[in-house]
């Protein structure tokens, strides 16, 4: 009798988690596939195509530039990124930094801070009329920095997402430093092992997977940029356009351009297209793993 109840007590626990996970997840995906396979005409309404959307999709230069834009965002904005909270985790688990707590607690404040909010402050620091930057430039008889104009926007952008994001991702690092045995620590210092050897041949090791986590978290997240650059395109509308993104290019085909099958083919090869990366930065880490 005990073991039918716990038979029974298993999907009884899991199924909250399963209807949502249905109801929120899957079944607007399903919904999403579906409209993707049709055209709204001025002529016949809304016809079955098909693929046809797809086909389109591929060919469409706007939204191959804009996949094309945020993988050069990933290149210059994520390596920054990892680097960065990397050296802020090894600084903080070394137990050197005095007042450890409130610079790890300084570090993380910005990722509590929305998005929205974020996009809005490094917009006003970057604006060439009333920013600190321009501001500071015209006291020092300097040309203001256009930081809001074509050659500098990527990294504009790259500089926000990096502040509020790098907080988020030396806490995973730093918790992966706390599990490491402190026996290996000991080990390594009575064998003669200084900081720094300690640090690259036993801490970087046993970081890989959190490194990994942390990379795999970073492709999603930067193939999805989105409330950044929809922010900053109502200052720099010259610069941003609606295409910008393909994030940012489906939501303008399906709230501004009344286009919703369409924007559905684009969601779609834009998911498409972050499994590849995710599942190409895998690959990579399971073949280095294995040589």
């Amino acid at each position: 009798m005990t073991a039918v109840r716990s038979r029974r007590a298993g999907p009884l626990f899991v199924a909250p988690f399963l209807i949502l996970f249905l109801l929120l997840f899957l079944a607007p995906l399903g919904y999403a596939a579906y409209l993707s396979l049709f055209q709204q005409r001025l002529v016949g309404g809304t016809v079955f195509v098909g693929l046809d959307n797809y086909v389109t999709a591929l060919k469409d230069p706007l939204l191959l530039h804009g996949v094309g834009r945020v993988a050069l965002f990933f290149l210059l904005q994520v390596p920054l990124m990892l680097l960065l909270a990397l050296a802020f985790a090894l600084a903080l688990d070394s137990g050197l930094l005095r007042l450890a707590r409130v610079i790890r607690l300084g570090i993380f404040v910005p990722y509590a801070v929305p998005s929205v909010v974020a996009a809005l402050m490094w917009g006003y620091l970057y604006g060439p009329d009333f920013g600190p930057f321009a501001q500071l430039s015209r006291k020092l008889d300097l040309p203001a920095p256009d930081l809001l104009s074509g050659g500098w926007m990527l990294g504009s952008l790259s500089n926000i997402v990096t502040w509020e994001f790098v907080g988020y991702n030396m806490i995973i690092l730093y918790a992966a430093l706390r599990t490491i045995p402190h026996d290996l620590y000991e080990a390594a210092a009575m064998d003669g092992a200084g900081a720094w050897r300690i640090a690259r041949s036993i801490k970087l090791p046993a970081l890989r997977p959190a490194l990994l986590l942390t990379l795999l978290f970073s492709v999603i997240g930067s193939f999805q940029l989105f409330n950044e650059p929809k922010l900053l395109m109502a200052i720099a509308p010259d610069v941003i356009s609606s295409s910008y993104t393909a994030n940012l290019y489906a939501y303008s085909l399906a709230f501004t351009g009344d286009q919703l099958n369409y924007a559905a083919t684009v969601s779609f090869l834009l998911g498409l297209v972050i499994v590849i990366a995710s599942y190409a930065v895998l690959l990579t880490a399971n073949r280095r793993r294995s040589a």
